[in-house]
């Protein structure tokens, strides 16, 4: 099938046969995953969808595909508007769009392995309303019309060292274990790839830049724990690693065996496990605890190994990034620079050292008029030139055993205007004093952000993302549950208390659409912090990332006495921090670009 049309087509057909009147397509996998295995990249086979987050519904006549404002301008580019309909989300939701246009008695598919409970009775209802059922598949009809469709990564697993994970797996599982006995349960089942990861200390290559496995597990209240994983996946070393207190299944044996649990309690995270976890539990008999994934703030709570391990990571990290922008302040003047050579270059600064295991998410290479695109892809059908006289943002991070980072910075290529130099100083100054935030204990991200945007909001600009996510500990580079956005954010976490011990991204942005983007993204760490006279425990953050940020584009009569401290502030530790990794002409370009603004 060499068009979208022709897929398009295929599927409707499918559905036919299937006696179904549409077909709900997520991108996700069967563990609600953001970043899925090529084996699940359904919407992106369907419709050319790049992006990381988004949901399509199929029709018999019509067809459409629910993007949040991150991909405003990408889904445009990369699906044909006249075959889809674009939908904007939250202020459009499938089960609103199914209840205005599915046909009347419709009989409307969904994956059940690919949907939480909370959606399906949604959805349920806004079809009941109109006399219309929705109706779960047992195979996909999407995986039926696709023919080459990539099998599911077979890579080993690997065990990620007590010494980076700060805490045995033991530890982990007794914590787990005495959580279960607090809610009179008898055991956990975790459906997260990231969770399982982190409980067994283990990690994996099956998700590109996300070091998971494919698995499942179930965690018991004597401590001991039931993986599931493909047979073919499992090393000596990390069979030895897991001991006897974990035994090992098929994976493909999860289904069966949740029907053996009649009788006990099981704990099962509703936002994380899908629909098909639930019907099979509760076809077997076994009374189903609602509650929230008792790895979920453990993990984002990072102990002093992790900490000092994302120290580490980040200032390496720091230095080839560094060496990257020196060599693109010589390089991209002369012309000849790409997107993709760009970011390329970028990667092969990171691989120098030996350290880099994957690259944290793919470099988001954005020059001139694709940086206003907020999560642009760049592949060789879109690549531009770095021209003179316009920026280039690049939003880039990698995958270290002993951390995960993530960093943009956005540079002038030759003289930038007076509008980018504003937008990019208010952009500064947000970010400044998010950076410079200190709050009490119980203090929720959405709290925080207005503090990033209140400079562009003084001038009636925005910028459409949240501004700040969680990042894991040589995990996933988008972890919650914390995050700095507004209520609207589709980004949700927002409301979740930021705790000493989380790290989070500080990035807001503007973006000039068909012209720039700008943005400005350090990860943060939110420590505890003592003030004289304080009547409640504090909260302020230590910032991780160490890179230049390009004064070219800094209007310094915007900035107050304070910025500008801070700012010099920042890139004397910049130089403390990397200078000492760096030599020859990149140090001298480092002090010059870090020295003291006027």
């Amino acid at each position: 099938m060499s068009t979208y049309e022709d897929r398009l087509t295929a599927l409707r057909a499918e559905l036919a046969r299937r006696r179904l009147d549409g077909f709900v397509v997520p991108l996700t996998d069967e563990h609600m995953s953001e970043y899925v295995g090529a084996y699940a990249q359904r919407l992106a086979w369907l419709t050319g969808f790049q992006g990381s987050a988004g949901s399509a519904v199929v029709l018999p006549a019509d067809a459409a595909i629910f993007t949040d404002g991150r991909y405003t301008l990408q889904v445009r580019e990369q699906v044909d508007g006249s075959h889809w309909s674009y939908q904007p989300v939250p202020q459009a939701s499938i089960a609103g769009y199914l209840a205005q246009h599915a046909p009347d008695d419709a009989r409307i598919g969904y994956d059940p392995w690919l949907h939480t409970r909370d959606w399906v009775a949604q959805a349920s209802a806004a079809l009941t309303a109109r006399g219309a059922e929705l109706v779960a598949v047992d195979t996909n009809p999407v995986d039926a019309v696709w023919p080459d469709r990539p099998a599911p990564s077979n890579a080993t697993l690997v065990v990620h060292s007590d010494r980076h994970a700060g805490r045995t797996s033991a530890d982990k599982r007794q914590d787990i274990a005495d959580w279960l006995v607090t809610k009179g349960a008898d055991a956990v089942v975790l459906a997260a790839l990231d969770a399982i990861a982190w409980t067994l200390n283990v990690r994996g290559s099956d998700v590109d830049h996300t070091p998971v496995a494919l698995a499942y597990a179930i965690v018991n209240a004597d401590a001991t724990a039931d993986l599931f994983v493909a047979p073919e996946k499992m090393a000596d070393d990390v069979m030895q690693h897991l001991g006897n207190a974990v035994r090992v299944h098929p994976r493909d044996a999860f289904a069966d065996h949740l029907r053996t649990l009649r009788g006990q309690r099981i704990a099962v995270d509703p936002t994380q496990a899908v629909a098909a976890i639930f019907a099979r539990l509760e076809d077997g008999g076994a009374r189903v605890l609602e509650a929230r994934d008792p790895t979920l703030v453990a993990k984002a709570i990072k102990n002093d190994g992790e900490i000092a391990g994302q120290r580490a990571a980040q200032a390496r990290d720091g230095a080839a990034l560094t060496r990257f922008l020196h060599w693109l302040s010589i390089e991209a003047p002369k012309g000849g620079l790409t997107e993709l050579s760009a970011a390329a270059k970028l990667e092969a600064f990171r691989r120098e050292n030996g350290d880099l295991v994957d690259l944290s998410f793919d470099s988001i290479s954005g020059a001139g008029p694709n940086g206003a695109i907020c999560h642009y892809r760049v592949d060789a059908a879109s690549n531009r030139p770095i021209e003179i006289d316009s920026l280039y943002l690049i939003d880039s991070g990698g995958q270290y055993r002993d951390g995960t980072t993530d960093v943009t910075r956005t540079v002038a290529v030759g003289t930038p205007t007076a509008d980018m130099r504003d937008r990019f100083t208010r952009v500064l100054k947000g970010h400044i004093a998010l950076s410079q935030a200190v709050f009490p204990e119980g203090t929720v991200g959405g709290q925080l952000d207005v503090l990033a945007r209140q400079y562009l909001w003084a001038v009636g600009l925005d910028y459409p993302h949240g501004t700040g996510h969680g990042v894991g500990a040589f995990l996933s580079v988008h972890e919650g549950p914390q995050r700095i956005s507004p209520a609207w954010s589709s980004q949700s976490g927002g409301s979740e208390p930021l705790r000493a011990g989380m790290i989070l991204s500080n990035e807001p942005g503007y973006y000039k659409a068909g012209e720039y983007g700008i943005r400005i993204e350090n990860l943060l760490l939110v420590e505890r912090r003592e003030i004289a006279g304080a009547e409640q425990p504090m909260l302020g953050f230590e910032t991780l990332t160490f890179a230049p940020i390009d004064r070219a584009l800094i209007d310094v009569d915007l900035l107050d006495r304070s910025e500008r401290a801070w700012l010099d502030a920042y890139h004397a530790d910049v130089r403390t921090r990397i200078g000492a990794q760096l030599d020859g002409d990149a140090r001298t370009w480092l002090e010059t670009v870090t020295a003291p603004i006027a």
